[in-house]
């Protein structure tokens, strides 16, 4: 029984030297990071395809399960929204290869742009994509939390190709005002839908918004706690991604999270442990 929990991204500038061992080589960042958490958002693969060399680097750092959830390109999702994009993802899913089973779903996050009425290119373009692959959607226009029809209308699309709807769950985060300038900034940027909690698959993806306080973090999340832990009495593997404005602490809180839904499903296997920061030292 396995619940991967992991962070936006796998190096910060905080955690250096109190995390994570600094200063680390490139070929080095990752594995450390895997030693706090079991997954990763893929949010650089939006802005560029890595070379195959890197994937295969991503690999070797790696244990078999650990998962990487890589968004596509955003000239796929977002420049040519769907369409016409044959070169740009052939190019992408060559690239991701080494990565073997660590892809664990690629990410097709749409703009707020993309409506109901543009499922059928979404219908299209999840029939054409490889089977060897999960794939998992992210919406952001209001009409899809607050139109029944076109809710169903995205599920029925989804269950079609065993794709998941990933869920960025922003509830917590717009609670109360922001009181850091890292909050001000994600306020002006972080997409305001209700939340979200179904499952389509046996993989669910959540993405969860806290704030800088962590504790304001952890009350939020109680609603997860409780939606995970049904799914992994169900039989579901999900991964869940914690994130906070400034992400001093996303490594930590992760873990926190696991911890909490271990607490109400003790078979669930524990993380491992973190490698150990060395002390500095004056010679």
């Amino acid at each position: 029984m396995r619940l991967h929990v992991g962070c936006a991204m796998w190096t910060h500038k905080s955690w250096q030297g109190r995390l994570l061992a600094h200063p680390l080589p490139s070929h080095e960042r990752l594995r450390h990071y895997a030693g706090w958490c079991t997954a990763v958002e893929g949010n650089t693969t939006f802005y560029a395809t890595p070379a195959r060399d890197t994937a295969a680097s991503w690999a070797q750092q790696t244990d078999p399960d650990f998962r990487f959830v890589l968004k596509l390109p955003k000239v796929v999702t977002h420049e040519r929204r769907l369409g016409d994009v044959d070169e740009p993802l052939r190019v992408f899913l060559d690239a991701i290869e080494p990565l073997g089973p660590r892809a664990h779903a690629l990410w097709i996050q749409l703009p707020g742009s993309f409506t109901p009425a543009d499922v059928p290119v979404l219908t299209r373009f999840l029939r054409r994509l490889p089977a060897s692959h999960r794939y998992a959607v992210e919406v952001r226009h209001p009409a899809f939390f607050g139109d029944d029809h076109a809710t169903r209308l995205l599920e029925e699309a989804l269950a079609a190709v065993a794709a998941e709807w990933i869920p960025f769950d922003t509830t917590a985060f717009f609670d109360r005002p922001p009181t850091s300038d890292a909050e001000r900034d994600a306020w002006t940027k972080k997409p305001r839908v209700p939340r979200r909690s179904v499952a389509l698959t046996d993989r669910p993806v959540v993405r969860y918004l806290g704030r800088d306080d962590d504790a304001r973090t952890i009350e939020g999340w109680q609603h997860w706690v409780d939606v995970v832990a049904r799914w992994l009495r169900e039989g579901r593997s999900p991964t869940v991604f914690v994130h906070t404005p400034d992400n001093a602490d996303a490594p930590v809180l992760a873990r926190r999270f696991h911890d909490a839904v271990r607490a109400r499903v003790p078979d669930l296997e524990p993380l491992p442990e973190p490698i150990p920061v060395e002390p500095l030292t004056l010679f």
